[in-house]
């Protein structure tokens, strides 16, 4: 279904409100939130289905990081190609193709008797959602003309992509406990298949008036410069200091300025990288990639705690994420209002700050902690979340001229994407090394004190292995490590959200709206 696009007329608000609204819009928004849905699901839905996953597979815990994080890592690195391809070839068709593809690559995981071919599927899974993600907020951007129901769409679209994270661990808790891990990626076909199917019929297609052709040098620089910069920061994170890894992380940077350099020349870029001299949305798009980084790696560390620390079920352990779940709703949802009133700058503080105040109370809650306490912590950082995501999407979108509303989704679907990846990859990181240092004297020799050094996982299973007095030992101290790494890794945390508070604060400028050009 073709139509004239909006994407011919000015940048600004008043541009904004002499378009004629789609009488379908809602309909609309309705499928591109239901695929956004199964998108950000997939980013944590594999959280509480790892100690199944484990036992299945065997997978090394290499393996289990990568098995969470590739898929946010290849579809943080091909975001900014996809939203170029959507500006210049159609973002619906761009669109359905993505989520076909989706579907495809949910057999390949689902179907996966080996760790290898686990995070194969992973990979296709990343690529598929990467042609998804940038074409549901630039399309948001083209239906919906006037400024503020955009703003109410920009919430609608913020929270089901918040709360596709946080409601990831108790749809998998509950597959993996009645079906199998294997559950958590065969629930994406019907949804795909009715959600294409509504796509086909009502979706419109949009793309540049005056279309160039597509930088593949450009492209190569972004994906992989994204990617090297990814895998430099999880080893580095790690402790490695092998030059492999820091050669990848240096390479990382090396090609992304390089890409850098190459958009600054070009007449028609895959980014417009000059649009981070703009400090709202340089505030923006580092609010998102902080927002993200913190509810990853919370929601990676507070499942296997529930799990493994206290022995909760997979769905048990789901159902008490929901807190997050419930607050990202209810501030993602209320942001439009709020960024209303009091404007753009006290939202994103706001935000960030529930952030930081969240993981403060992790941090200083008493050792061992009790669920109570990670409930309201759960409760602060989505609400955190809400705010400073939908703030920050709404700024992003309100930055470019309609034509170019992919290069701002692909901004922000990177940074939402890149921040889950390097939550779990960095924050994890950490949290691994601290428990590693803290697993000393256990009654163990060889391979088995390794393996309970490892990981919670190892150290479960070697004490199951073990039983009697050694395997209680084993899994005390286990514990023990993990509650204190998580308090460790709480305070870190907490003191990156309150730099990166203070550096949006000073970049949005007081009164900042975003329905107004800037």
């Amino acid at each position: 279904m073709e139509r004239a696009s909006p994407a011919d007329v000015p940048e600004g608000a008043a541009a904004d409100h002499r378009a004629v609204p789609d009488p379908g819009r809602w309909a609309m928004l309705a499928v591109l939130c239901a695929s956004l849905l199964l998108v950000a699901m997939d980013a944590t839905i594999l959280n509480v289905a790892l100690p199944s996953l484990i036992d299945d597979l065997q997978p090394g815990a290499l393996e289990q990081l990568w098995i969470i994080d590739i898929y946010g890592l290849v579809l943080g690195g091909l975001l900014v190609t996809s939203g170029a391809v959507s500006d210049r070839y159609g973002r619906k068709r761009l669109f359905l193709t993505g989520f076909v593809l989706f579907g495809l690559a949910s057999v390949v995981a689902a179907t996966a008797g080996s760790s290898a071919q686990l995070i194969a599927g992973r990979v296709l899974l990343g690529l598929g959602g990467a042609m998804v993600m940038p074409s549901t907020l630039s399309l948001i951007r083209n239906i919906f003309t006037d400024a503020h129901e955009r703003a109410l769409a920009i919430g609608v679209w913020a929270a089901v992509a918040g709360a596709g994270a946080c409601v990831g661990p108790l749809v998998g808790g509950v597959l993996v406990e009645h079906f199998g891990w294997s559950a958590a990626f065969w629930v994406n076909l019907p949804v795909v298949v009715v959600t294409v199917v509504a796509g086909l019929r009502l979706l419109p297609e949009y793309r540049s008036p005056q279309p160039g052709g597509l930088d593949w040098p450009g492209a190569l620089l972004s994906i992989v410069g994204i990617v090297s910069l990814a895998w430099g920061i999880k080893h580095v994170a790690k402790g490695s200091l092998l030059p492999g890894d820091v050669g990848t992380l240096a390479l990382g940077v090396l090609l992304l300025a390089l890409f850098a350099r190459r958009q600054l020349r070009s007449d028609d870029p895959l980014l417009d990288v000059r649009l981070f001299k703009r400090r709202p949305f340089l505030a923006a798009a580092l609010a998102t990639l902080l927002a993200m980084l913190a509810i990853g790696a919370a929601l990676f560390l507070i499942s296997l705690w529930l799990q493994y620390v206290h022995g909760y079920s997979p769905s048990q352990a789901g159902l008490r994420t929901l807190p997050a779940a419930a607050a990202m709703l209810a501030g993602s949802l209320s942001t439009p209002w709020l960024m209303h009133h009091v404007g753009v700058r006290s939202v994103m503080a706001l935000g960030l700050g529930a952030l930081a105040a969240g993981f403060l109370l992790l941090a200083l809650s008493p050792v061992p902690t009790a669920y109570p306490a990670v409930a309201v912590v759960l409760a602060a950082l989505g609400l955190g979340d809400g705010l400073a995501i939908t703030a920050s999407a709404a700024v992003l979108v309100s930055s470019v001229p309609a034509e170019r509303a992919g290069q701002a989704g692909a901004v922000s679907e990177t940074a939402y994407e890149l921040g889950v990846g390097l939550g779990v990859a960095l924050l994890g990181s950490i949290h691994g090394a601290v428990y590693y240092q803290h697993m000393t004297g256990l009654p163990l020799d060889g391979a088995d004190a390794e393996r309970a050094r490892d990981s919670v996982g190892g150290a479960t299973e070697v004490a199951e292995e073990a039983g009697g007095t050694t395997g209680r030992q084993v899994l005390e101290a286990a514990r023990d490590a993990f509650d204190d790494a998580l308090t460790t890794t709480a305070y870190a945390s907490a003191a990156i959200v309150v730099a990166v508070a203070l550096l949006a604060v000073w970049l949005v400028p007081r009164g900042f709206r975003t329905t107004s050009s800037h």
